[in-house]
């Protein structure tokens, strides 16, 4: 059980990584990532909301959606539970970090929209996780996304103070970056 369990966390998080190989959660990782302090503020976020995600959204398909023979309803019910967790993060970041929750802006309701939220609870019915198996594998999809999100904020920063020719500032120097970074990934395809 624990070497199933640390085969999903080393594959979610680095070798299937949820940005660079699936090409999920794009919107919040090229608009979150101009600065580090952001950039891991936001993975925090992820984090919190994907594994929390995992674990509501597994309990409420293994004990409520199956018995009932309703799972065609997964993906509405999977909406449902991530929007409210987004709003108890927001509500939370709002009164305790203020400054986080500042900095992070749209991006942050975002989070209810962020394809990767809904892909690793749909992910999780796919291949028929349980729910400990599930809760891995949201947290390790959610530090996989925080790893990239990060280096990718690392390497903007300094970018910024590089002389980049004019036709690649901006956007098309971070989607060149971006998929270096995807290509660098590939690496870790070898490791399990």
């Amino acid at each position: 059980m624990v070497k199933e369990l640390l085969i999903i966390l080393i594959s979610s998080s680095l070798v299937s990584n949820v940005v660079l190989s699936q090409f999920l959660g794009l919107c919040p990782f090229l608009g979150v990532s101009k600065k580090t302090n952001t950039a891991a503020g936001m993975g925090v976020a992820v984090i919190f909301v994907i594994t929390l995600a995992s674990a509501v959204a597994g309990a409420i398909y293994q004990y409520l959606l199956v018995p009932f023979d309703i799972t065609y309803l997964q993906t509405i019910v999977f909406i449902l539970v991530i929007a409210a967790l987004v709003q108890f993060v927001e509500m939370f970041l709002k009164k305790f970090i203020p400054s986080l929750y500042r900095s992070l802006g749209v991006y942050l309701p975002l989070i209810t929209t962020n394809c990767a939220v809904l892909g690793v609870a749909l992910t999780n019915v796919q291949k028929e996780y349980g729910i400990v198996e599930g809760i891995v594998n949201g947290f390790a999809t959610a530090v996989g996304f925080t790893i990239s999100i990060v280096i990718l904020a690392g390497i903007r920063e300094k970018m910024a103070h590089n002389d980049i020719p004019e036709s690649f500032r901006g956007m098309p120097i971070v989607l060149v970056t971006a998929g270096l970074m995807a290509i660098a990934f590939c690496g870790f395809s070898g490791l399990l």
